[in-house]
């Protein structure tokens, strides 16, 4: 007989239908049981959780869509899934075993039986913290490399602007575009992100978009001949400023809009003219069409961490019971780096 055991989880109680979502939209249920042992016949794998990871998308999931969206709606009453690391507790699938280390997508449970792989990650290199592989080694970190790289075709001397600079994308965006040898300024929500893209992540000037009365001005101060890459996270207000602001042929990489996500009704975007006027490509990217990449980025970034040219801050909370907490939190700004959830130190 397989060893059963409790197996703690988050259950969304009900769609969001306004403004972003709250911790009584969710629920720790404490009750369920899991047993250590795959199905016979699968090609499953079971999961100890160690970290999890918060991430904006996850409130488009928390909405009922009518049409099919890029990522599945969540199922009320059913517990959360995202971005994760575990460790294999048992598998009947041939590309993991045993007490492999794993990243991707799982379910926000203490033990989570995976039974689809295709988004299951065999953790390569144990020498740096397992918790980077929910951010920097991750999706997020990724997401920076495909979106700045691949999607903004970057080259040295070019000026880039990163909004939601300090958050887990952002952070590393800047830090690779100061490693092609641009000049680089972040937009974040506290001057304490203004200090921390300045002095721990090396951006050439930041900014905190709640002091600026006027964006554009903004934008004109600190990039007088103009925009050549922007990384958009916030959409809105800062998307029209920087349109005007952006100069001929530039590009605009769109990561995300978390501005326009607690919204009924999205803001419309007024200067849109400019990318005629500027001949200025924007272009919207899904990570999952780059995962025959994914190696490539792990390689590329690992050694940069190894050899200390690429830094990263986590913000942690402790318990899956602080776990809806924390993901509130991502929405208010609360989070100094990347919000994790640490579930298990082992």
């Amino acid at each position: 007989m397989a060893e059963v055991r409790a197996n703690k989880k988050v259950v969304l109680k009900d769609f969001i239908t306004a403004g972003f979502p709250k911790e009584s939209d969710m629920e720790v249920v404490t009750t369920d049981t899991v047993r250590l042992k795959v199905p016979e016949g699968s090609k499953a794998v079971l999961l100890k959780t160690l970290y999890l990871s918060c991430d904006p998308y996850m409130l488009w999931r928390m909405r009922k869509h009518d049409e099919p969206s890029f990522v599945p709606d969540f199922v009320p009453g059913s517990v959360i899934t995202g971005f994760g690391v575990g460790k294999v507790v048992d598998s009947s699938h041939p590309d993991f075993k045993v007490g492999d280390f794993v990243w991707g997508m799982t379910g926000w449970e203490e033990y989570s039986l995976i039974t689809e792989t295709e988004m299951l990650f065999k953790i390569r290199y144990t020498d740096v913290p397992l918790s980077y592989y929910t951010g920097l080694l991750g999706m997020a970190g990724f997401t920076a490399y495909i979106g700045f790289h691949e999607i903004s075709s970057p080259k040295k001397g070019e000026y880039v602007f990163v909004s939601a600079a300090s958050g887990a994308v952002g952070q590393l965006v800047g830090q690779l575009a100061k490693l092609m040898g641009c000049y680089v300024v972040g937009s974040a929500g506290s001057d304490e992100k203004v200090n921390l893209l300045k002095n721990k992540f090396g951006f050439d000037e930041a900014f905190n978009y709640k002091k600026e009365p006027d964006l554009s001005a903004a934008l004109k101060r600190l990039f007088p001949e103009g925009i050549d890459i922007y990384f958009e996270n916030v959409g809105g207000p800062m998307l029209d400023a920087v349109l005007i602001n952006m100069r001929n042929h530039g590009r605009i990489a769109v990561c995300g809009m978390i501005s326009q996500y607690s919204l009924e009704k999205p803001e419309g975007v007024h200067n849109l003219l400019c990318v005629i006027a500027k001949r200025i490509r924007m272009e919207g990217f899904n990570i999952g069409d780059f995962l025959h990449k994914y190696h490539q980025f792990e390689e590329i970034i690992a050694r940069y961490i190894k050899d200390g040219k690429i830094t990263y801050v986590e913000d942690k909370a402790e318990g899956l019971e602080n776990a809806p907490a924390a993901l509130v939190g991502l929405f208010a700004g609360r989070n100094v780096g990347k919000q994790l959830v640490v579930i298990s130190h082992e």
